[in-house]
């Protein structure tokens, strides 16, 4: 009888240490001494590209049925020429793929064609939701900073009017319009902007 109780209270003590060490060793390990907060920093957030691009104002000199191209540059035009890239997609970062672009702005010398389609066109976003445009760095338009207008619709969606700007340009603090969410990005291979719907 006595040994019943012995091997009955030997086993109980087994069974106590061995739960003990699988608490303990549970209880040391990393993900139980991460707190709640680190252990939520380390799941992929929601993806966000920001807020909504602002609209600007049109301006007097934009002109429909532009043509469809990808660049603006024409034979003859002289000045600094510049390339931008760009995507279009919506606050959730998904492209908008087909989305119609429509440039247009002055040249070099701050004139605007209102006769013809010079330094103004067209183009659609790729699958991914990319551009690309050639043109000329824009010049100095009377009473404003240098900058390039552009209305982007997404297929199905609102059209959005707006303008970019060139970073760090000394006017641009001195125009009433100027915004600095407009400013493109400068890049090895040219200028970048990303819209969002």
């Amino acid at each position: 009888m006595q040994l019943k109780n012995n091997h009955r209270s030997s086993r109980r003590t087994l069974v106590l240490t061995l739960g003990s060490g699988v608490v303990a060793s549970t209880l040391a390990a990393p993900w139980v001494l991460t707190p709640r907060k680190s252990l939520a920093q380390t799941l992929p957030a929601t993806p966000t590209c920001g807020s909504r691009t602002p609209s600007q104002m049109e301006g007097p000199f934009f002109t429909p049925l532009s043509p469809e191209r990808v660049s603006l540059l024409e034979a003859d035009m002289r000045g600094p020429r510049m390339v931008l890239k760009g995507q279009v997609v919506d606050s959730a970062c998904r492209p908008l793929a087909g989305a119609l672009l429509d440039f247009w702005q002055c040249d070099d010398q701050g004139r605007y064609d209102n006769q013809g389609y010079r330094l103004r066109g067209h183009q659609l976003a790729n699958r991914q939701g990319a551009f690309s445009l050639s043109t000329l760095l824009p010049g100095e338009y009377p009473g404003r900073t240098p900058h390039i207008h552009v209305k982007v619709q997404p297929v199905n969606g609102r059209v959005l009017t707006t303008q970019l700007y060139l970073p760090d340009h000394p006017r641009n603090q001195r125009d009433f319009l100027f915004d600095p969410r407009l400013v493109v990005t400068k890049k090895d291979d040219g200028f970048y902007f990303q819209f969002v719907f």
